[in-house]
């Protein structure tokens, strides 16, 4: 029996196989699934359940992550408007994750076996960065308490 190589390669034979190249993008939903499932059985509203943010402790400001774990509880619990009371900038990059995951599989499930879908450049964490640092600043202002958790 003999093989025959697209491009004479042995990796080509076995990355084109669906279960091969629908494995990573599985692993990633399994892990991401994992995640949210544990915080929405161990609720973060409770005290002592998850360390408390040490910025808001030693500071008093809110990092851009505080709330996010309240605002996964609440998307765990089909809560869409908690979450973004409590975390909007989490719940946007849960949406951002949603997107580029789907196009993953979707691209992987049609026969691709090409990298990254989102090919990072500089500007992506520029703009990621301003848009953290942004968040950040407005939500520990006055007019900015409605993104307060």
């Amino acid at each position: 029996m003999r093989l025959r190589l697209s491009a004479g390669r042995l990796g080509d034979v076995t990355e084109n196989r669906p279960v091969r190249r629908l494995a990573a993008p599985l692993g990633a939903l399994a892990a991401v699934v994992g995640a949210f499932a544990f915080v929405g059985l161990v609720d973060p509203n409770e005290p002592g359940h998850y360390p408390v943010c040490p910025l808001l402790s030693l500071t008093g400001l809110y990092c851009p992550g505080c709330g996010g774990l309240r605002g996964a509880y609440a998307v765990a619990h089909g809560e869409p408007l908690t979450a973004l009371g409590a975390n909007a900038l989490a719940v946007l990059g849960y949406l951002g994750f949603l997107a580029v995951w789907l196009r993953w599989f979707l691209d992987r499930a049609r026969g691709s076996t090409a990298g990254p879908v989102v090919a990072p450049r500089a500007a992506h964490g520029w703009l990621i960065a301003g848009a953290i640092l942004g968040f950040t600043v407005i939500r520990n202002l006055p007019f900015g308490s409605f993104l307060a958790p």
